[in-house]
């Protein structure tokens, strides 16, 4: 496909088509005096932190502020108990069929799967009558974090010339072999390795606990590079053709990566084949005995290839930095080398809402989010759950499970004003997208609007209620990025769009990278 350099969009301080806001800033700018400094070398001196003390004493909101939350946690003691109180776990439209059990991704980065397995999991379920059911999660994981480290050590040797300081090179050594991941990445993974149930390749400590074993794969995958980048300049240093290096380099690395699997069979088990037969035995609702007998490719067939196969479906994102109606990539970033790029298709937020104008929809996969309601709302009266992404660290209280704007009273107790819009924290590394849940209903006012959402996390039936948490819609707008469409379901326009693939290409560091 081709490629075309980033162009940012500029984004104004003040929103477009805002009048009110813009009048506001000229009076500011208006009002600004040229006065001087009480620092003029810039360091922060006893006078100017005097001057900050005597206004903050007289105010007897800093000082009730100053009594209180030096013994106590902020976020707890600012919680508004009126957004509490609105954030009730009761929706008046939700999908009638319930999966189990909740799951927990524990201590582990594997939201995106377990997110996109607890969709996978209603069509199986349903078909099949079944009570309680879960995808395996480790086995997608094994395939991934290996994959991941060939993906690096590829990249090492693409980048082998350049220095050791340069600034892909410090990116690409950092958080290498990340749990994290995108939906092509789990289209990468279901089409090359297929799907099993847990109960064929079940959780281990370390897919549980992937710390210890990130960091362990880490240390020795950068050892591995230094080797590649060594041996590839010894071979250049000789003279040798382009061709027999990139060979023996590969041949290196294949050598080398071989501990890798060792290490990863070691701490998760040793996977199934994709050729390989087994043997899956359930009891049904009706406590019926059945059995399936098959690959994983043949599984992953079997049960999510209708009506739509998840390689026939696309990312619409909505990022307000760059422009619309465009095709985008971010560099360097998969999981499995030579497959399926991350790409994502920028457009307004109305487009997605006319993405889905019928409710006969296998399911919507909204990785990363983005802001629609209308969407949304098809998906859940058609009783289809909704993979989402959003930063959930935003306005959160994972305990009692609510996702809220208004849900800690930070302006108020320190007189402060938080108006960063939402492309501005991506520019400035304040917001990006960090996990994924799935959506299975919606609360609506009296006048058919959104008020609040249910959702599905990966973290235990400890959190939350039950493991299911609420989300305001003003958090949705703030905090959604990107949705996933099968091209049928998608406005025409945009389908031609992702599939000219000329691609803007984001650099490896795009917030747009995170997951």
């Amino acid at each position: 496909m081709g490629a075309a350099p980033s162009k940012r969009q500029p984004v104004s301080v003040v929103a477009a088509n805002d009048e009110d806001e813009k009048r506001s800033l000229a009076a500011d700018m208006a009002s600004l005096s040229l006065a001087s400094p009480l620092s003029s070398d810039g360091s922060l001196t006893t006078v100017t932190i005097s001057s900050w003390e005597s206004e903050a004493a007289s105010d007897p909101k800093t000082a009730l502020a100053r009594t209180i939350l030096q013994h106590s946690d902020i976020s707890t003691t600012l919680t508004s108990r009126t957004a509490r109180t609105l954030d009730t776990h009761v929706f008046n439209n939700v999908i009638d069929f319930k999966t189990g059990p909740i799951t927990n991704q524990k201590s582990s980065g594997r939201c995106w799967i377990f997110a996109s397995t607890n969709v996978l999991r209603y069509s199986i379920m349903q078909a099949l009558k079944l009570n309680n059911f879960e995808l395996s999660q480790s086995y997608l994981f094994f395939w991934d974090k290996l994959n991941k480290a060939n993906y690096y050590l590829e990249l090492s040797i693409e980048n082998a010339e350049l220095p050791i300081d340069d600034r892909l090179i410090n990116h690409l050594s950092g958080d290498l072999v990340s749990d994290g991941g995108q939906w092509d990445m789990i289209v990468n993974l279901i089409e090359r390795y297929g799907l099993v149930p847990q109960s064929v390749f079940p959780e281990s400590t370390h897919s549980s606990l992937s710390g210890p074993l990130n960091t362990l794969v880490k240390t020795k995958l950068r050892e591995h590079a230094l080797i590649l980048r060594q041996l590839s300049c010894s071979l250049r240093a000789s003279h040798i053709p382009e061709n027999t290096v990139l060979s023996v380099l590969r041949a290196k690395k294949e050598d080398l990566i071989k501990e890798i699997y060792t290490i990863l069979t070691a701490t998760l088990g040793i996977p199934p084949s994709v050729d390989e037969k087994f043997t899956w035995e359930y009891i049904d609702a009706d406590g019926k005995f059945g059995k399936w007998r098959g690959t994983p490719l043949e599984f992953a067939k079997t049960f999510t290839s209708k009506p739509y196969p998840v390689s026939d479906s696309f990312s619409l994102i909505n990022d307000p930095r760059n422009d619309y109606s465009k095709l985008y990539t971010v560099d360097k970033l998969g999981n499995i080398w030579g497959a399926r790029p991350v790409l994502y298709v920028n457009t307004e937020i109305e487009n997605l809402k006319m993405a889905v104008v019928k409710e006969r929809f296998f399911f919507l996969f909204l990785l990363q989010i983005l802001t629609n309601q209308h969407l949304l709302l098809q998906m859940i009266k058609a009783g289809h759950p909704v993979f989402f992404g959003c930063d959930v660290g935003k306005f959160s209280d994972r305990v009692g499970g609510v996702m809220d704007t208004q849900l800690f009273q930070y302006e108020l107790a320190f007189n402060i004003k938080l108006g960063l819009t939402k492309a501005e924290r991506l520019q400035v590394n304040e917001s990006s997208m960090t996990h994924a849940m799935v959506i299975s209903g919606v609360h609506l006012d009296d006048n058919g609007k959104p008020v609040r959402y249910k959702v599905e996390n990966s973290w235990g039936d400890a959190s939350g209620d039950k493991g299911y948490f609420i989300m305001t819609d003003a958090w949705f707008e703030q905090y959604v990025y990107q949705v996933v469409v099968p091209k049928a379901y998608a406005p025409k326009a945009l389908v031609e769009v992702y599939e000219a693939g000329e691609s803007v290409v984001l650099p490896p560091w795009d917030p747009m990278r995170a997951s």
